[in-house]
Parts: structure tokens; sequence; C-alpha cells
């Protein structure tokens, strides 16, 4: 007579012949799925992936460095200055990115944050104190142009610990720095029009040089550019809010 309780094993774990005629007539559930490993995939070799445009976006910064040498960017010249432009791309990146805000300094940082900045960077400083109701409208106005042109320097500092003694009827007051030297000044605020805004300053501190940079410009802008993105941007700025105006009257 057969033992239909002997326990045998196959791909699809142990069971026992008595076990598979209940499953037949349903009486248990049906067994789990034998085990099947993942397919085996190879880990990607770097050295056999197409080398294109795409194979260079994926690169680090210290990656393209590497790459100087690399002998099959030699027989490309495509790619080899495609290397470069991502480069060059990223260092320029990395030196906007360390602006964007109008940053605190103290009397002890003024040469190295001001006088001393790069000759490529212009910097805006505000001379202010708290507690003055036109410098607290003005450092608004310098915060959303430091958003707007990151690669220009903002910074801000207290009028006395800049120039001891300094008078406040003269506060707030923007002085404007190049390659280590004062290219404009501008004390009070009846430099800015009776109505304080960024493009109001924008327009005052783009009067004889080219202060203000998005970044966007490579080696960067000419003054009328400036002028010129200024202007566009009061355009739509206006326009914005009649429509925003008009809106809020059909409403009504």
């Amino acid at each position: 007579m057969a033992d239909y309780h002997f326990v045998y094993k196959d791909v699809e774990g142990a069971s026992t012949q008595w076990d598979d005629i209940q499953r037949k007539l349903g009486n248990l559930p049906p067994k789990d799925p034998p085990f099947k490993p993942p397919p085996f995939t190879p880990a990607p070799d770097d050295d056999s992936k197409s080398k294109d445009k795409s194979w260079i976006d994926q690169k680090t910064e210290e990656e393209l460095e590497d790459l100087e040498d690399d002998p099959d960017l030699d027989d490309d010249r495509f790619l080899e200055e495609y290397r470069k432009k991502r480069l060059a791309e990223m260092r320029e990146a990395v030196k906007i990115s360390k602006f964007g805000s109008v940053m605190p300094i103290s009397g002890s940082d003024f040469v190295r944050e001001v006088s001393q900045a790069p000759s490529d960077v212009w910097v805006v400083v505000i001379l202010y104190k708290e507690g003055i109701q036109e410098c607290g409208l003005l450092m608004r106005c310098l915060e959303e142009l430091a958003t707007r042109y990151p690669a220009t320097k903002f910074v801000k500092i207290i009028s006395t610990d800049c120039i001891p003694n300094y008078p406040d009827r003269n506060l707030p007051t923007l002085l404007v720095y190049n390659n280590g030297a004062v290219k404009a000044n501008y004390a009070g605020m009846h430099n800015f029009g009776r109505r304080c805004t960024p493009e109001g300053v924008a327009l005052v501190l783009c009067q004889s040089d080219p202060v203000l940079n998005d970044g966007q410009s490579g080696s960067g802008p000419s003054r009328e550019d400036v002028i010129e993105g200024v202007r566009k941007r009061f355009i739509e700025k206006v326009v914005t809010e009649h429509e925003e105006e008009d809106d809020g009257s059909s409403s009504d």
C-alpha cells in the first residue's frame, strides 16, 4: 500500500502526496510559487557607456576636471569643448551662489568683504540703524534686488560701526564699490524718489555703471542692458498691479 504521507521535496518546497490530492480537490490552498532569484544584471561599467553630452552632464565638477587627460576626449574635439563649457558653467554658478541676499557685516569685516572683493564683483553697502523707518523701507528694496541680481554683492552695516559719529540725518546711505574704490554714494531717501521701489533703486544704482548683475550675461551686462531689464520689470509689475485691481473691482 502506498504511503501517501511520505514527505518529498521539489522546486515548490516540501509536500506529501496526500496534500497534493487535497489541493486538487480544493481542500487546501495552493502551494506558494517556487522562489526565483532576480535575473543577474552586471554592474554598469562606466568605460563601456557611450560618451556624449548626457554622459558629461552627469559628471560633477571634480569628475570633469579629472577628464582633462582622458584619451577618448582628446580624439573628440566636440566633447572636449563641451566638457570645458560645462566646467565653466559650474564654476560660474558656484561664484553666483555666494550672494543672493543682503549680508550683515561689522566694521572689522569691511575691508575683507567690500574693499577686497574681486574686481569683477560690484558691492552695494547700506549704512543703516534699527528703528529708522526709511532704513527699513530701503532695506526691503535691497533684499528684493539681491535675489534678482545674485552676482552683485549686497551688504548692510550699522552706520556708526562703519563711520564713527556718522549723522543719522544722512541715513539710509548707499555706497557702491568696485575694484576697491567707491564709485557712488547716496545719502538720504531723497535720492530714490517719492516712492521708494526696487525698480527705482535699481535705476539709481545703474545711473553710470552696470552695478546690477543677474549672473546670466557671461562676462557681465552693459549698463544699457541692465537699465533695459529694470524698465521691463517695472512695466510688467505695473501691468500686473492694474490687472489685479481690475479683477478686484469686477468681483465687487
